[in-house]
């Protein structure tokens, strides 16, 4: 048996769909002008990027090194608009477009396109509307805490920089599909992942959960982790299932 979810792995026809992307959106590389201070570029243009649902920026910096232009494709914050001045580096202002690292902002900083690692040009809180919010700072051990969009906390190195502000584009899901086509779209510009045929939809030789006489699964929709690749559908090792029920009980720190 071989399931869809393991043809995908292979290629073929489930590659990404890349033509006419804009390029890879990062922060500039780490470099002396942003460690000891900062560097002013200016957005020359804000593009639609295929298949992604947040603007880019193309922003324009001197060379800090030879007589020339270097230019950057940074993910959008909301509010940034073509003509603006974008200072990226450790003396740079607070405020919205502008790179700075973690250990320059206050706490309760809305940030976004972070660094995971120092130098890494921005991994967390990408996807348009996303944000990440600083919950503190270790001075001792050079490390700040922050909220991710997923509600996860996670502690990273305070020299990893960030943009201030959210991500542009935000609010794309709360406006309803209502058509196929619609979705259709949507995903001829991202990859060959619609629509889907429900595992239960299928013939026994296709899927685990096919054949019978009702669409039903007959038997416990989750897996094990060590299962083999040909069983390993529905909900992989699960630690619980059902409803969420209650409300979540976060607490900060």
């Amino acid at each position: 048996m071989c399931l869809l979810a393991q043809r995908k792995g292979a290629g073929s026809v489930f590659k990404s769909h890349t033509k006419n992307r804009k390029g890879a959106a990062r922060l500039r590389p780490i470099d002396f002008a942003e460690k000891r201070g900062y560097i002013k570029g200016v957005v020359k243009e804000l593009l639609h990027d295929p298949g992604r649902g947040a603007p880019l920026a193309r922003v324009v910096f001197r060379n800090p090194y030879k007589y020339g232009k270097k230019s950057a494709l940074f993910i959008a914050a909301e509010g940034m608009y073509t003509g603006q001045f974008i200072y990226c580096g450790k003396k740079a202002e607070l405020k919205i477009g502008n790179v700075l690292p973690l250990s320059e902002m206050p706490e309760g900083t809305v940030v976004c396109n972070v660094e995971e690692k120092q130098g890494d040009r921005g991994r967390l809180a990408r996807a348009s509307g996303d944000y990440a919010t600083i919950i503190g700072h270790n001075p001792e051990i050079k490390r700040t805490r922050l909220r991710l969009p997923s509600g996860a906390k996670k502690s990273i190195e305070s020299t990893c920089r960030a943009m201030v502000g959210i991500v542009a584009g935000g609010g794309r899901i709360d406006k309803p599909m209502l058509k196929a086509g619609r979705a259709y779209h949507k995903f001829r510009v991202k990859r060959n992942s619609w629509p889907k045929v429900r595992g239960v939809a299928m013939n026994p030789v296709e899927h685990p959960f096919g054949g019978g006489n009702h669409q039903h699964i007959g038997h416990a929709s989750t897996s094990r982790r060590d299962a083999p690749a040909g069983k390993k559908v529905g909900l992989i090792a699960a630690r619980r299932t059902g409803r969420l029920r209650g409300g979540a009980k976060s607490k900060d720190a």
